[in-house]
């Protein structure tokens, strides 16, 4: 697990997630720890490293 900071697409505020690197391919939904809104995370890792993260909002 590493800890990855990110700002929320809601609030704007800068956040962290721990990122479980044993999984290669990882799409959930978590609530920010400030505002409470959803959002969801779409992640990537290869070869032990970060390649792709995004975390959007799921309202319309």
């Amino acid at each position: 697990m590493e800890e990855h900071f990110y700002q929320c697409p809601h609030c704007w505020e800068e956040v962290s997630i721990l990122i479980d690197f044993s999984q290669a391919f990882q799409n959930y939904i978590e609530d920010c720890e400030v505002c409470c809104n959803p959002i969801q995370f779409n992640i990537s890792i290869l070869e032990h490293s970060l390649s792709s993260f995004e975390a959007n909002s799921i309202e319309q």
